[in-house]
C-alpha cells in the first residue's frame, strides 16, 4: 500500500512519541514527579508537532484546492492571507496566476464570439473541415447557398455530399482561388484555406457567389452597346427608306427600280434584326401570377408540332393527371418553352425525339439529338453565343434573362445516357438577391 507524504509524517511523529513514553515510563516510574513532567513534556512536543503538522499541509491543501479549481475551469476561487509569510507568498502568486487566466479565458470567450458572429453574417459561404478533412462545420450562407441540411454535410468529406459544386471543389488546391461555372449561369469563386488548430493542421473553404454580380455587369456592357447601336441604325435606315422610297417609283429603269425595292427590303431585315437584340434590352418586368402550367405546356406542344412534322421528330409532352400551378409571367415563359423546343428540334435528325415532361417542382425538354460538347456547355448562356453558322444567339440570352428575372433555377447539359436536358424549376429562387440585380 503507498502511503502518502502526510500519513507516513503523522505515523512517524506517532511512533516516536510512543517510545519516548515507553522508555520515560520505564526510567521514571520511581520517580513521579519526573515521569509526570516528561509526560506532559512529551505532550507538548506532540502538540507542537501537530502544528508544525498543520504548518507544513497548509500550502499542500491550498496547492489541491488551487489544482481543483483549475481542473475544473472555475477562476473565480481566490485565497486570502493567511498571516504565514511563506503560504502568503503562495497564495499571491496563485491569486496572480488566477486572474490572468480568467482574463485570457475572458478574451478568448469574447474573441470566439466575435468570431463566431463574424461567421455567421458573412454574405460568403464558409465550410470548416476536421483533421480528417470532413465538414465540421457551416456557416448560415453556406446553408442558403447549397441547399442542402447539416444531416447531408456534415461528417462528410466533399466527396460524398453529392452536390455538383462541392464535388467539383473536393479537388481544390488550398490558397488558390478557383472561379467554376455550372450548367446555368451559377458561377462561383471558390478558395481553400488552412489554420492551425491544437499543433495540427485544418482547412476551410470559402465559397462566393458571383452570378448576380457577372449578370449585371453583362447586362450593362450589352445593353449599351445595342442601345447605341440600334439608335444608329434605326435612325440611318429610316432616313435612307424614306428617300428610296419616295425616288423608288420616279425611275425609269425597271432594273434600277427592282435594285432600290431589294436595298429597302434589306435595311428593313437589318432593321428587323437590331429590333431583335434590342428586344432583350428592353425585356419588361414579370407579372408572375399563379397558372396553370400544364395548360401551357400543351398548349405550346401544339404550337410547335407542325415544325416538328416537317423535321420528322416526335415532339411529345409527359404531365401529371391533375393541373401543375406555378407563379410565373405566362407569355413570357411561352416565350422560353418556344426558344428552347426550336432549339432542341434543330439538335434533332428524323426519327428523334423532343420530349417535354412536368412535375409540380419543374419542366425538363429532353431530346436525344446532337449533344453539347464540354468545350460549348460552358458558353452556352454568355450573351449572344451561338454554335450556328447563321444564329445571333438572342433565343439563349433572352431565355436566360426571363427565367433570371423569374428567379427561377435552370440548367441546360448532356447527361451521360445522352440525353440532353433543359431543367428549368420553380421550387426555390435561383439566387438571393438575384432579382434586386
Amino acid at each position: 500500500m503507498h502511503l502518502n507524504f502526510q500519513t507516513r509524517y503523522l505515523l512517524y511523529m506517532l511512533a516516536v512519541h510512543a517510545v519516548l513514553v515507553g522508555l520515560v515510563f520505564q526510567l521514571l516510574k520511581e520517580h513521579k514527579f519526573l515521569f509526570i513532567a516528561s509526560e506532559v513534556f512529551i505532550l507538548l512536543s506532540l502538540y507542537v508537532a501537530i502544528r508544525l503538522y498543520r504548518t507544513f499541509r497548509q500550502p499542500s491543501a491550498f496547492i489541491a484546492s488551487g489544482i481543483e479549481a483549475i481542473r475544473e475551469k472555475d477562476f473565480t476561487i481566490k485565497f486570502v492571507p493567511t498571516g504565514n509569510e511563506e503560504v502568503d507568498e503562495l497564495i499571491r502568486v496563485y491569486n496572480l496566476m488566477i486572474d490572468q487566466l480568467r482574463h485570457e479565458r475572458t478574451r478568448q470567450a469574447e474573441q470566439q464570439f466575435f468570431l463566431n458572429k463574424l461567421i455567421d453574417a458573412s454574405p460568403i459561404a464558409l465550410l470548416i473541415f476536421d483533421f480528417d478533412e470532413r465538414v465540421s462545420a457551416l456557416n448560415p450562407k453556406a446553408r442558403q447557398l447549397l441547399k442542402l441540411s447539416d444531416h447531408d454535410l456534415l461528417a462528410k468529406p466533399l466527396s460524398a455530399t453529392g452536390h455538383p459544386l462541392l464535388t467539383q471543389l473536393s479537388a481544390l488546391p488550398p490558397d488558390q482561388p478557383h472561379t467554376i461555372k455550372l450548367a446555368g449561369v451559377e458561377t462561383y469563386r471558390a478558395m481553400r484555406g488552412k489554420f492551425i488548430d491544437r499543433g495540427f493542421e485544418r482547412q476551410f473553404l470559402f465559397i462566393e457567389e458571383l452570378t448576380a454580380e457577372i449578370v449585371e455587369t453583362e447586362k450593362k456592357a450589352y445593353g449599351k452597346v445595342i442601345r447605341m447601336m440600334a439608335h444608329e441604325v434605326n435612325n440611318s435606315i429610316g432616313a435612307v427608306n424614306s428617300i428610296l422610297t419616295i425616288a423608288e417609283p420616279e425611275l425609269p429603269d425597271a432594273d434600277i427600280r427592282q435594285a432600290v425595292r431589294v436595298a429597302i427590303e434589306r435595311n428593313d431585315r437589318l432593321n428587323l434584326f437590331m429590333r431583335r437584340f434590342a428586344d432583350v434590352v428592353r425585356l419588361p418586368v414579370p407579372s408572375p401570377v399563379r397558372s396553370d402550367v400544364t395548360e401551357l405546356v400543351q398548349n405550346v406542344v401544339r404550337l410547335m408540332q407542325p415544325q416538328a412534322q416537317k423535321r420528322g421528330v416526335n415532339l411529345s409532352a409527359v404531365a401529371p393527371d391533375t393541373p401543375v400551378y406555378a407563379p410565373i409571367d405566362v407569355g413570357q415563359l411561352e416565350q422560353v418553352l418556344v426558344n428552347v423546343i426550336k432549339n432542341a428540334l434543330e439538335a434533332c435528325q428524323p426519327g428523334q425525339v423532343v420530349e417535354l415532361r412536368l412535375t409540380d417542382q419543374q419542366v425538363q425538354v429532353r431530346n436525344n439529338g446532337q449533344p453539347i460538347s464540354a468545350s460549348v456547355a460552358a458558353d452556352l448562356f454568355n450573351p449572344f453565343f451561338s454554335t450556328k453558322a447563321d444564329g445571333q444567339g438572342i433565343g439563349l440570352t433572352l431565355t436566360r434573362e426571363i427565367l433570371l428575372n423569374h428567379g427561377f433555377p435552370f440548367s441546360l447539359r448532356t447527361n451521360p445516357d445522352g440525353w440532353t436536358v433543359f431543367q428549368i424549376g420553380w421550387n426555390r429562387p435561383l439566387l438571393s438577391g438575384l432579382e434586386e440585380a
